[in-house]
């Protein structure tokens, strides 16, 4: 079986995320969608609920899991799972110049390949960063979120277990 990891903070995820995973599911046996935490970023989600949005967003989609990374290196996960490929998608070249060390790295820390999709014409300027900033300031982001986190920003429903180091 082919398996890849499509890692992200998915803080929250959006329809480039989403155009990349169904792209990937397309070119591996199974794809997962593996909810990272970094620490010193501050979310708007919790990883609970960012895993809960991602779930309901691929429910329809075969092949595709949803699952946190956990701690320590993403070659290690990679390694437990079985996974060969990670999946990154590329909107600039600004984003090829900060993956391509990581890919270099994972590589020769594991073997583990990288393979990036450049994202959709359509798609090039969202980030989730971008995408909360405009919620917050009054915005309209319904036609670049799936339901599931559109629901959530607008009920403002509370981050729980928010991550934190101690």
């Amino acid at each position: 079986m082919r398996r890849a990891v499509c890692p992200g903070s998915f803080d929250p995820i959006h329809n480039g995320h989403l155009e990349v995973i169904a792209r990937a599911s397309g070119l591996f046996d199974e794809v997962i969608v593996g909810i990272s935490t970094n620490y010193a970023k501050k979310y708007r989600f919790s990883l609970e609920q960012r895993i809960d949005m991602a779930t309901e967003t691929f429910s329809s989609l075969r092949g595709i899991l949803v699952e946190p990374v956990g701690e320590g290196l993403l070659v290690d996960y990679c390694r437990q799972r079985g996974v060969s490929a990670i999946v990154k998608g590329l909107r600039s070249s600004s984003d090829f110049d900060y993956e391509l060390p990581m890919a270099t790295m994972n590589r020769q820390l594991s073997g583990v390949e990288t393979v990036f999709l450049p994202a959709e014409s359509h798609y090039l300027h969202l980030s989730s960063t971008l995408i909360k900033e405009v919620f917050t300031l009054g915005g309209d982001v319904s036609d670049f979120v799936p339901r599931s986190v559109l629901k959530r920003l607008v009920s403002g429903e509370p981050v729980r277990d928010q991550p934190h180091r101690g």
